[in-house]
């Protein structure tokens, strides 16, 4: 059960380390904090929301400027935000970020 994610730097074919993420979950029309981490060596932050979420609309937001500076590559965006449902608390929802200097993909992993 939770939230994770991990960032898969496609240009370099490796995974993404360092870099700053927040959870936010809708709440009658404002964004609450709902958990916050980085990724690990592995591109990994695998308790960025380690309970059972509740039913409802979450934001994430990938920090993604600072780690692009570090390499020294210019890129396109700032951040990345990828905003999705919860509908099934019991289940694990993982959210990859697929990313280069100027474009990203996601999907529901696993």
């Amino acid at each position: 059960m939770g939230i994770s994610t991990h960032i898969l730097d496609t240009t370099r074919g490796r995974p993404a380390a360092g870099v700053a993420i927040t959870l936010e979950r809708e709440t009658d029309g404002a964004w609450l904090a709902a958990g916050a981490g980085f990724t690990d060596a592995d591109g990994r932050c695998k308790e960025l929301h380690p309970a059972a979420p509740v039913v409802a609309t979450y934001r994430i937001t990938f920090a993604i400027d600072a780690y692009f500076d570090r390499l020294g590559v210019d890129a396109f965006y700032p951040t990345v935000s990828i905003v999705f449902r919860v509908k099934a608390p019991a289940e694990h929802y993982h959210v990859p970020l697929l990313l280069n200097p100027f474009g990203y993909s996601t999907y529901r992993g696993s």
